[in-house]
């Protein structure tokens, strides 16, 4: 027993003698023994406190959505582990959070022990003490999202340096950049972080590098961290680097069948246990609202190709959008992958299992939400259809039987050039995704909880949303075309949400299929004042936001607002075909809610496309952002048709606006920050 308890059974026994002509001896004892009681209970309970708090910091079958208390101070964690890099990432799809780990893996090759941190999670102003740890360095890892903007989660970061005037004088630091060059922005945002990182004082380590994701992101990541690593060795007087160690990150706890109730097992929530179970609002990213499909229905008339529109029923979930947002659609695998992975890798798929983060200062405890089955994690957690990165491969070599497998998957994990033609001829051209890599490369036996350890977190589908809240506030609208296609090899592959979209359709006399999905904000968006003239092109799918555009106009006008010029420019292969929602547009037209300009590009002998239509109109083109003070929309094909575009944009200001060449560009610029010219694009 403790001193204290000691003390206050003393004072209780006092306190009983002085009130002896109150209490009876019996009186005294039972007063005692009760507080004594009582002193033992705290004392107790505390000790089970203590017991609790050691089995938690364990965390071997914590579930991953369970409530923790995370430390956002990066400098403590690296201080209390001995640690001297920090790799931040911004990420919007997964990419730069990989790379992120990678350099951070790799830093003890080169005697830097690194941590992984999100500044979304991390107090950023604390960059002005990171001089403070000995031999510390600072990598960014950041993604260029839309028009030039910082991804969600480094939104915050960058507005504080970019208002802020921290003094970073002694910060060592480094950027690596993710973009994609068919978008005009390329690589905007790791450019001004590198920039404005060394006007406040830093000292950059090696040159930026800049990732293009339309040709082949991974190469260019290679190609820049084998030259980042030696310059990080010379500035730190680091004599040699050590050998390559392949060390899982991440513990494999198998689970008893009596050890978990079904309840504590995640069943393909995002992050918390029973949350699509138990919906609550707000929903986002990580608490998606689980939607039902009220309508799925074809919108080809023929052809070979499908294109889906797809009635999300959000009316329950008190999410709001406006026209122009995004909706990001939470996918499941294909069925029949998941299970040839499983037969490739001798799994029980049935099995629970929790994976757990051997580093215990990282507030990523596991991969993804455990304790879960392999199934489950295959099909909803994991990218099983993505094309393997070269660390992938250089683990998976290990565990080849045959020596010419082996030899293989390590040649393509290298940075020679005969490493990298393979890799884009067998890998990229061919588009294998881990099972394929299974099938033809028969040795190669990997664990299932080693794929599970590698392979990406499955990431949400956005899509533009097709339809307006003025019209269909309890509902939202995608077009979506199906994707299919074969590879080289002879495979067919699938696109991961079209595929489960095509295969949930409403059926009579059966509960509606539900998806989670969540609202994403979009700077994609009509004029203020209903009079301003609109010009849009958006061919194929691109159209669905202006589906959702015309909606809006036309419910103004039937309010009987003054409405102004809605012209759209739309493509397709073939009147007869694919030319979607034409009975929709075409009756637009009829209300004068629309002029339409459409494009068949296979009608005729020789192609035409929208970009032809819209190069024969200059004139009304330059009449409305010229004259009219209008606004310029296009959506959909990033690396050819939005370029085009936006060519013939500028030989119309030229040619009709009478301007220079760096005149025009100017203006276009102009219009782009006064959002007077918008792109919702993709590659």
């Amino acid at each position: 027993m403790s001193d204290n308890a000691q003390d206050t059974l003393k004072e209780a026994a006092a306190t009983a003698v002085v009130s002896g002509s109150l209490f009876s001896t019996f009186d005294i004892i039972m007063l005692v023994l009760l507080l004594a009681a009582t002193v033992w209970w705290l004392y107790s309970s505390r000790k089970e406190n203590k017991k609790d708090e050691i089995l938690l910091s364990k965390y071997s079958i914590q579930p991953a959505g369970s409530i923790q208390i995370i430390e956002n101070s990066f400098i403590k964690k690296l201080q209390t582990s001995g640690r001297s890099l920090v790799v931040f990432y911004g990420s919007q799809t997964g990419t730069g959070e990989e790379f992120a780990s990678r350099l951070a893996k790799e830093g003890i090759r080169y005697k830097m022990k690194g941590m992984v941190a999100d500044p979304e999670e991390c107090d950023m102003e604390e960059l002005i003490k990171l001089p403070g740890i000995p031999n510390s360095l600072a990598v960014f890892c950041m993604a260029t999202y839309g028009e030039g903007d910082p991804t969600d989660n480094a939104m915050e970061f960058y507005d504080w340096l970019k208002n802020g005037d921290p003094d970073l004088t002694g910060l060592n630091y480094a950027v690596f950049g993710l973009g994609n060059k068919t978008y005009e922005h390329y690589n905007a945002v790791a450019i001004y972080l590198d920039k404005r990182l060394e006007e406040l004082g830093a000292t950059r380590v090696y040159e930026l590098g800049l990732g293009d994701d339309d040709a082949n992101i991974e190469d260019d990541f290679i190609t820049w961290k084998d030259k980042f690593w030696p310059a990080v060795c010379e500035k730190f007087n680091i004599e040699s680097a050590g050998e390559e160690e392949l060390t899982r990150q991440f513990q494999l706890v198998v689970h008893k069948p009596e050890e978990l109730t079904p309840n504590q097992i995640f069943t393909g929530e995002i992050a918390r246990l029973h949350s699509l179970q138990v919906q609550k609002p707000p929903y986002d990213a990580k608490n998606p609202f689980l939607a039902q499909i009220k309508v799925n229905r074809e919108l080809h008339k023929g052809g070979d190709r499908s294109c889906l529109h797809v009635e999300l029923d959000i009316s329950d979930s008190k999410m709001r959008y406006e026209a122009g947002d995004h909706v990001a659609i939470y996918p499941i695998n294909d069925r029949d992958l998941v299970e040839r992975l499983g037969v490739l890798t001798g799994a029980n798929l049935d099995e629970i299992f929790s994976l757990i983060n051997t580093d215990q200062e990282s507030s990523k405890k596991h991969p993804f939400p455990c304790p879960t089955s392999y199934r489950t994690a295959l099909s909803h957690y994991l990218e099983i259809t993505a094309l393997p990165r070269t660390h992938i491969l250089r683990e998976l070599a290990e565990y080849c039987s045959d020596e010419e497998d082996k030899k293989k998957l390590l040649l393509m994990a290298t940075n020679s050039q005969e490493g990298k033609a393979l890799y884009h001829s067998f890998i990229m051209d061919a588009c294998r995704n881990i099972v394929h890599i299974l099938e033809d490369l028969k040795s190669c036996k990997p664990p299932i909880d080693h794929i599970c350890e590698l392979l990406p977190r499955l990431q949400p589908r956005y899509y533009s949303i097709s339809s307006s809240p003025k019209l269909h506030p309890e509902t939202v609208h995608i077009t979506a075309v199906v994707v299919e296609y074969k590879t080289p090899t002879g495979r067919t592959n699938k696109g991961v949400a079209t595929t489960w979209l095509a295969k949930h359709k409403p059926e009579p006399g059966k509960p509606l299929p539900r998806v989670p999905v969540y609202i994403r904000k979009s700077q994609f968006r009509l004029p203020l004042q209903t009079q301003t003239p609109i010009l849009m092109v958006g061919p194929g799918t691109g159209l669905a936001p202006f589906r959702g555009f015309l909606q809006e106009r036309a419910h103004a006008r039937t309010k009987g607002q003054e409405v102004g010029a809605n012209i759209l420019y739309f493509g397709c292969r073939h009147r007869s075909q694919d030319y979607i929602y034409q009975e929709e547009l075409e009756e637009y037209e009829r209300n004068g809610d629309v002029k339409l300009n459409v494009a068949f590009s296979r009608d005729q002998a020789q192609k035409v496309y929208v970009t032809h239509l819209l190069e024969k109109n200059m004139d009304e083109l330059w009449d409305v952002i010229g004259n009219r003070n209008g606004h310029f929309y296009i959506c959909g094909d990033a690396k050819n048709m939005a370029v085009d575009v936006r060519n013939i944009v500028l030989k119309a200001i030229q040619e009709k606006g009478g301007r220079t060449e760096s005149e025009a560009l100017q203006f276009l610029k102009k219009l782009e920050f006064m959002k007077k010219y918008s792109s919702d694009v993709w590659s």
